[in-house]
């Protein structure tokens, strides 16, 4: 990446109602939450780092050293200071260090946000080259939405069945020592017509599911609840969930399962290996941590999670890249102890999870960024006559697991994607 250099300006701009219209109908690069957000315009990219299996290092660490030396290369014009202005890079990890996907940062051409009320345009290209809005061809305008379309999807390579038994197999794993905790996915496969405008999917999460990072990344589309980690002038921002049960279908229902969630020890157990394992993870790098004694009850539409807030301080001139490869993967979406848990989801899950439950988010020249877990997602992979789609779901598994009920975890964290596909 030394040979790259960047140009970069960015502007105020009149806030954009819907920022999704602006993106590329084909391949979306977005990042939204209750309408603000970053969104690409457009296909352009001037840059991209990425970083594929076989590394003698992790993969966050080599990417936030190459963004890194980008950033510090780059010239930036920002008179407009908020997060997601500057220099911003697109970024989604694969779960497994091992896993043939690649990890990707994708820096557009151009760029719209909109924060609080406050909207900008940056325009970013290589040194040398003319800024988007100086060439002929620049035009800044929405992209008409493509007609409906409905996609069909059903077992993948993990059938309910198969699942069931890769639970047991987990319980069998805690009962021996081996592990305390592990998470484990299942899958659902289909396709979508050819051509489909995959922003009608973001949409309908975005608008279904305000309250979670809607993003789309090189194919990856999701509605995460979950924050990897927030970094923004030093302060450092994390949310654990740990700990599920399913909406009632009206007021009364939904306090007896709220109830019920609050009180599980399974849950709690399961929510504390969380906890506690961002802590450790963020010890070395954050001071002044602070979190809640005890967990509330996160409201989406189609359940409750578990979740605690943890806050500290940056310590170190790392980046929110740094921190993104010191938390992940976190016993939420891996298990506990981490290492051996990663381990036995490689032999029971019979497919790679590619980008599912590994980092998505962006980062900006300064360091500072915004990183969820790619959870609610699936990826989508054009093919000659169709565009296909893996969808994934998962449930931690601790001692007093029961595999029926975990499978019933899973179809409801489905729901959001297969609603919207549908």
């Amino acid at each position: 990446m030394s040979s790259t250099r960047l140009i970069v300006q960015t502007r105020e701009f009149d806030p954009v109602e819907d920022l999704l219209a602006y993106a590329d109908p084909d391949h979306p690069l977005v990042w939204l939450r209750r309408e603000d957000g970053i969104v690409a315009v457009g296909s352009g990219t001037p840059a991209s780092i990425r970083v594929p299996a076989g590394q003698s290092r992790l993969r966050a660490a080599i990417m936030a050293d190459a963004w890194r030396e980008l950033a510090n290369a780059a010239e930036v014009d920002d008179s407009v200071g908020l997060p997601g202005t500057g220099l911003v890079g697109f970024g989604a990890l694969t779960f497994d260090e091992n896993s043939p996907a690649d990890s990707i940062l994708t820096i557009p051409s151009v760029i719209l946000g909109k924060h609080q009320g406050r909207g900008w345009i940056t325009r970013i290209a290589r040194a040398g080259e003319d800024l988007p809005q100086d060439r002929p061809d620049a035009t800044l305008e929405p992209c008409e939405y493509g007609p409906h379309w409905a996609g069909t999807v059903g077992p993948g390579a993990q059938t309910p069945e198969g699942y069931q038994a890769s639970v047991r197999a987990a319980l069998a794993r805690i009962g021996n020592g081996e592990v305390s905790k592990v998470v484990l996915a299942r899958d659902l496969a289909g396709t979508i017509p050819a051509g489909s405008d995959l922003r009608r999917l973001v949409r309908d999460l975005s608008t279904g599911y305000p309250d979670t990072w809607t993003f789309a990344v090189d194919g990856m589309i999701g509605a995460s609840p979950e924050t990897l980690v927030t970094v923004q002038d030093r302060t450092v921002t994390a949310r654990v969930l740990a700990g599920t049960i399913g909406r009632g279908a009206d007021p009364d229902q939904d306090a007896v399962a709220s109830a019920h969630l609050a009180t599980s020890t399974k849950d709690m157990d399961e929510h504390q290996y969380a906890v506690q394992s961002l802590l450790l993870s963020l010890q070395p790098h954050v001071r002044a941590m602070a979190s809640s004694e005890q967990p509330f009850l996160l409201k989406l539409p189609n359940l409750f999670h578990l979740a605690t807030d943890v806050e500290g301080e940056l310590t170190d001139g790392g980046s929110a890249l740094d921190l993104v490869g010191a938390l992940h993967p976190t016993a939420a979406v891996a298990g506990t102890p981490t290492a051996a848990a990663v381990a036995a989801i490689a032999e029971i899950e019979p497919f790679d999870r590619g980008r599912y439950a590994g980092p998505v988010g962006w980062i900006d020249g300064d360091g500072n960024g915004e990183w969820a877990i790619a959870l609610r997602c699936a990826q989508f992979t054009p093919r000659p006559d169709a565009i296909g789609v893996t969808a994934y779901a998962g449930a931690g598994i601790v001692a007093a697991s029961d595999p029926e009920t975990e499978l019933l975890e899973t179809r409801v964290k489905f729901r959001p994607l297969v609603d919207a596909l549908a």
